[in-house]
């Protein structure tokens, strides 16, 4: 066996985390799932709707995200924001990925 199927684990684990904070530092200005999408896609965090849209519920569940209705267009669009709590939490997560990407560095010296 190659374990390419173990290494795509591996990877899927470790982008779980990174998926959480890329969509609350994008949300700080308001968009909907698809173009969501779209800008993670570009941004090199490739995310399938079946996986971002549980996301974005868990997040408002948890408070971390706000969401209301654009009904402005003919097709409505749901649009989310960082809240004041995601806020604090993404600048919380992001010292900690420098951290960890710090401390990572150094092993590699």
């Amino acid at each position: 066996m190659d374990g390419s199927g173990d290494i795509e684990t591996h990877r899927q684990e470790l982008r779980r985390g990174t998926l959480v904070l890329a969509c609350l530092h994008l949300l700080r200005t308001p968009g909907y799932g698809y173009g969501l999408l779209e800008q993670l896609g570009a941004a090199g965090f490739p995310t399938d709707a079946n996986t971002l849209y549980p996301l974005l519920r868990r997040l408002e569940k948890q408070g971390h995200l706000t969401s209301e209705w654009n009904t402005d267009e003919a097709r409505p669009r749901k649009f989310y924001r960082t809240s004041e709590a995601g806020t604090r939490l993404a600048d919380t997560l992001f010292a900690d990925w420098r951290a960890i990407s710090d401390a990572l560095g150094g092993l590699a010296d």
